[in-house]
């Protein structure tokens, strides 16, 4: 299964202003520029580049470990591998969009290869979700990056909350970044429940890959060092590599308009409408893995990483033209939304009667 990477219609008129099929024949308008400028052709020699520049940072890694020995400087090596483990998700979020080869299987292989082996979760339930999610970004009830959990999104979950969940999300714009430092053990959880409710073959290599990873990972980790050091070594550099994977994802779409089947939307609005870019240069396109061209990347999934900077200044002129309101802020800017909008969701008024 691999993301979409056209739109599902191009029905429907958010604001009244543009008629239905202009709407339509817009997004296939761009769609042609982006096409005619090359932008989606596939990019061997940037991906290779990228994937033997993290295997040897792996490897350097690994050397790393290996001569430090039984030090409390490991600690600075794990945090070192938290950003090595994030900078593998991008890499499978790549694959999992079929950015990196043309043909749906090898994407696949790397990807299991990268998300299952590499990380250490499930890349089937990663890319099930993030379908899910691209197809209906900021859709209370489909898309599932916004469902109510740890956090609630919209006003809807606030009143839907009980009395004791209520008083824990009245601060969760206080506990965002905190709890973010779980979200390695969350994700695994997540992968091994969607894993075990169907044992195919595919979904058992997954199981076997991830247990082949954790194994590896703790034999390596628990030979070389004494238990303290250990338990604080796979501590940080898994509650690091959660913040490093959360804080990557957390400016795209919070905070930004929730839209439903009922607003009509075509998908150009749909995608930009939701999105919300991160303005910085090739160290922030790095560090965050291109996610911060998240218009481009949910317009045009399938767009290698290395074209969205390019890509970039044709859809913001488009959407100029189009009247189509596109968002770009900075990092920090796009954090402290992200927050504002937990604050005011947490402090919600509960409906009475």
């Amino acid at each position: 299964m691999t993301a979409i990477d056209t739109p599902a219609g191009a029905e429907g008129d958010l604001t009244g202003s543009v008629t239905t099929a202009s709407r339509g024949s817009a997004y296939s308008a761009l769609s042609r520029q982006i096409k005619q400028a090359g932008l989606l052709d596939r990019r061997p020699g940037y991906y290779a580049s990228q994937i033997a520049l993290i295997l040897t940072l792996v490897a350097a890694g690994v050397t790393a470990f290996v001569v430090i020995g039984d030090s409390w400087w490991q600690l600075v090596v794990a945090a070192y591998f938290a950003v090595l483990s994030t900078q593998l998700g991008f890499l499978g979020h790549d694959a999992g969009h079929r950015q990196i080869f043309r043909s749906a299987r090898r994407n696949y292989r790397l990807g299991v290869v990268l998300a299952n082996l590499g990380v250490g979760f499930s890349y089937g339930w990663w890319v099930d979700k993030h379908n899910r999610h691209h197809a209906h970004p900021n859709d209370e009830d489909k898309d599932p990056d916004i469902g109510a959990g740890a956090f609630i999104f919209t006003e809807r979950q606030a009143q839907a909350s009980g009395h004791v969940a209520r008083i824990f999300y009245r601060y969760q714009a206080w506990t965002f970044f905190p709890l973010l430092l779980l979200e390695a053990v969350n994700l695994r959880v997540s992968s091994l429940r969607y894993l075990l409710t169907d044992r195919n073959r595919s979904r058992i290599r997954e199981v076997l890959l991830i247990a082949l990873h954790i194994t590896t990972y703790l034999a390596a980790v628990f030979v070389l060092l004494p238990p303290g050091k250990a338990l604080a070594f796979v501590a940080i550099h898994q509650a690091l590599f959660g913040l490093y994977l959360g804080c990557s994802f957390a400016p795209n779409h919070k905070g930004m308009p929730r839209l439903s089947a009922a607003d009509n939307a075509d998908y150009l609005r749909r995608q930009v409408l939701t999105s919300r870019n991160v303005r910085g240069h090739w160290l922030t396109d790095f560090a965050l893995g291109g996610l911060n061209y998240q218009i481009e990347h949910h317009l045009f999934p399938s767009m290698p990483r290395g074209n969205l900077r390019r890509a970039q200044r044709l859809v913001k002129e488009f959407c100029a033209g189009q009247h189509v309101p596109y968002l770009e802020t900075g990092l920090i800017s796009s954090y402290a939304q992200a927050l504002r909008h937990l604050d005011t969701i947490g402090r919600a008024p509960t409906r009475t009667g």
